[in-house]
């Protein structure tokens, strides 16, 4: 049977597009910190680096890649400018950088200025950075030209800021959640017109992204956590709130929202303690069935490390370092066991195996399944907040200063 030039072409296009849409945003594909990548090396050391990186300043955000291009973030806290950076996968080198300035804000000991992701489409990178007057969303072009910038107002957390923006259907979506005027806001990625903005209550501040849901009838809905508003459903159209469950939190919500089976799993918690997962039947708009909370894990529960639902389990990874398989459609812990270390980053997941990354840069490889295993430590040599980027069969770690790829082989590919 002949095949046409054509049918050849469309193939090799829709290949490179799937693989270029790989890690868009926080946590990868709809932040689920999933990936089907194989080559990610169990255990290495800094001398099988594909290529390490020097930033400028300090960032705890992660990367994200389109094609050969990861984009990542830093701040000069002495130089007041704040870094967005464009490299090439293949060698680290630096395509472009852009300053912008940024004024000194009160955070968090533990924070930085730089610790919201970007997000990234075919055409666009978009950045959230944020000052006391200013939050600020800019798009630019993957040749580092400014677009467009949106002021949103000022921002009031003494914690400093974190969540992180997200694409979806041709709008760049933000939870702008904090002690001040609060929202959730959609402009147009072309443009940066507001498509909609829905008010929300002031609270604590929120650090989570949020995700899609589809349900299994109707439309697809955005999921937002907050400590004021539980876990809501919003009509990615109109910004309009579907359903919500304000009970499900009663301290501040920093991991972001996961799908896990017939469930939203978020967390909530504080640095005295008090963290608890949740798990939250969505409502159902088609017959007007409410939201429930269908159970809860409080022994060893994570605050700031996002879970990860891998088939029927759930794992939660906690800042302490205690991994627990949980039975995501019942909430039943089948074992928990001690990884050892300290934790801000959130666990991702490649050839059967969760990778996570300690505080003073080590990452934790562990086997996962009917028993735990620590299968290696790797070390980073540098503190790292951050959660890992996987893309194109490489894995790429933005340590504090540093931004650095391991696994998989060097090949190129198509702009």
């Amino acid at each position: 049977m002949k095949v046409s030039r054509a049918w050849i072409l469309l193939c090799f296009i829709a290949s490179i597009t799937a693989s270029a849409q790989e890690w868009t945003r926080f946590r990868g594909p709809n932040g689920s910190g999933l990936s089907d990548a194989k080559t990610i090396p169990t255990q290495w050391s800094t001398t099988d680096f594909n290529w390490k990186v020097s930033l400028p300043g300090i960032g705890h955000s992660s990367p994200v890649l389109w094609g050969e291009k990861v984009f990542v973030t830093s701040h000069d806290e002495r130089a007041g400018k704040f870094h967005v950076l464009c490299l090439s996968t293949m060698d680290g080198s630096i395509r472009w950088k852009k300053e912008f300035a940024l004024a000194r804000s009160d955070k968090h000991a533990l924070n930085s200025l730089a610790t919201s992701t970007p997000t990234a489409d075919a055409e666009r990178v978009y950045v959230c950075r944020t000052e006391p007057a200013h939050i600020t969303l800019s798009a630019l072009t993957h040749t580092g030209d400014v677009v467009w910038e949106k002021d949103l107002g000022a921002f009031d957390v003494n914690h400093g800021s974190g969540t992180s923006p997200i694409v979806h259907e041709g709008m760049v979506v933000l939870a702008n959640e904090q002690a001040g005027e609060s929202s959730l806001v959609a402009l147009d990625a072309r443009t940066g017109a507001v498509r909609w903005k829905t008010p929300r209550k002031s609270g604590s501040g929120s650090y989570s992204t949020p995700c899609v849901y589809q349900p299994k009838q109707g439309k697809a809905q955005l999921i937002f956590n907050s400590d004021v508003h539980g876990i809501s459903g919003i009509s990615p159209d109109t910004g309009k709130v579907l359903w919500e469950f304000d009970k499900a939190f009663d301290k501040r919500s920093v991991s972001s929202p996961v799908l896990a089976g017939d469930f939203v799993i978020g967390s909530c918690g504080s640095g005295g303690g008090g963290n608890y997962v949740v798990a939250v039947r969505p409502g159902e708009i088609a017959t007007g069935k409410k939201p429930e909370r269908g159970y809860e894990v409080r022994r060893s529960a994570p605050y700031v490390p996002t879970s990860i639902c891998v088939g029927d389990w759930l794992y939660l990874w906690s800042d302490g370092g205690i991994v627990s398989r949980v039975n995501a459609a019942t909430g039943e812990v089948k074992w928990q066991e001690r990884a050892g270390g300290n934790f801000y980053g959130s666990p991702v997941y490649a050839g059967e195996r969760l990778f996570c990354v300690s505080t003073t840069g080590e990452v934790v490889v562990a086997a996962v399944g009917e028993k735990f295993e620590v299968l290696a430590r790797n070390q980073l040599g540098e503190q790292t907040h951050s959660t890992p980027a996987i893309a194109g069969g490489r894995m790429y770690i933005h340590t504090s200063g540093q931004l650095v790829s391991v696994g998989g082989k060097v090949r190129a590919v198509a702009e």
